[in-house]
């Protein structure tokens, strides 16, 4: 059985590109590209997705598909384990189908030595028996279009890269992007939120559309338990609270990375897998979800050495940096002239 937020949030997703808010030059190349496919009456062209979780990677593939009025089929780079895996699922597809592969990064080698003729030239090489008396049986495949979505494009292999005509970074949404994509969620869930609950719930969703729906839903579930059903800013602003999250978008996770390199390390550098010791976390998780936040936000540095918290991320916390403070306590030379 679906989980009850999954259910909501397929339900929340756009299907066609013009109810798609944000990302304004990835969907104008989109539509290039299907508006060309369709004239051609061919299929798609490879498309390869990539940046941070939560920004509508798959939601794309879901539009992209609904734009050509044909099927998805949907996989992960973990769940293909074998070659034969993928064999099944490339020898069931249908002229112009679109196979989508999340997580494409991690598919294996010998997975991807399967795909790369089929994406090239649309055929499936089987090997058949083994030994001396093994042979290759070459079965043609109709045209098909994969579909990637990666959050670490450094990890996908140079020869697969090279195989999508098309490659797009999903960035942060803007402000405004984000208040009106909570805006029309709240609209297709009965929710009643005003301008100012809405603003200050975008303004924590750290730029991304899955984060800011999920904080819709819990702000609704506060504003029905303590206020009248109605999401105001006083209503968001407590309820996020609680949560745990402050104006910045950052949650407990992030203030405890943020701290960790304060406290115990004066700041930086130091490296990834020191501070997923100091605070219990998967080096994955914080190099993912945590960190390419706070680069953006400015509250930390990467450098060849490690991570280091700068200026901006001490001020964020409340806490003066060390620079500051030495600065302010040296004695001012007196002007002379």
């Amino acid at each position: 059985m679906i989980p009850s937020d999954d259910r909501v949030d397929f339900a929340l997703r756009p299907r066609m590109l013009s109810e798609i808010t944000g990302q304004d030059q990835v969907r104008e190349n989109l539509a290039i590209l299907l508006s060309a496919a369709r004239h051609r009456k061919e299929a798609l062209d490879h498309v390869l997705f990539y940046g941070p979780p939560g920004l509508g990677k798959t939601t794309l593939a879901h539009v992209m598909a609904n734009e050509m009025g044909v099927n998805i089929k949907i996989t992960a780079g973990p769940a293909v384990e074998r070659a034969g895996d993928l064999a099944a699922i490339l020898s069931n597809l249908q002229e112009g189908d679109i196979l989508f592969i999340d997580e494409i990064h991690r598919l294996g080698r010998a997975v991807e030595e399967i795909l790369y003729p089929a994406m090239e030239d649309a055929v499936l090489d089987i090997m058949i028996g083994k030994g001396p008396s093994a042979r290759s049986i070459r079965l043609k495949l109709p045209r098909f279009t994969v579909i990637g979505a990666t959050t670490r494009l450094s990890l996908v292999s140079a020869p697969l890269r090279a195989r999508f005509g098309a490659v797009y970074r999903l960035n942060y949404y803007e402000l405004p992007a984000m208040e009106k994509i909570i805006q029309v969620a709240a609209g297709k869930l009965n929710i009643s939120a005003d301008e100012a609950g809405i603003h200050e719930i975008a303004l924590r969703s750290r730029g991304t559309p899955r984060i800011g729906l999920r904080l819709l839903r819990r702000v609704r579930d506060y504003a029905q338990v303590r206020a009248d059903g109605i999401i105001d800013k006083p209503v968001s602003e407590s309820a996020l609270e609680l949560l745990n999250i402050d104006r910045a978008g950052l949650d407990d996770v992030d203030r405890r990375v943020l701290l960790t390199i304060i406290e115990k390390y004066r700041g930086g550098p130091v490296g990834l897998s020191t501070i997923a010791a100091s605070i219990s976390e998967e080096s994955d998780t914080i190099m993912e979800v945590v960190e390419p936040y706070l680069l953006q936000l400015g509250f930390i540095d990467r450098t060849p050495q490690g991570r280091c918290v700068t200026v901006k991320g001490y001020t964020h916390l409340g806490i003066q940096h060390p620079e500051t403070a030495e600065n302010e306590t040296q004695p001012k030379q007196a002007n002379l002239f």
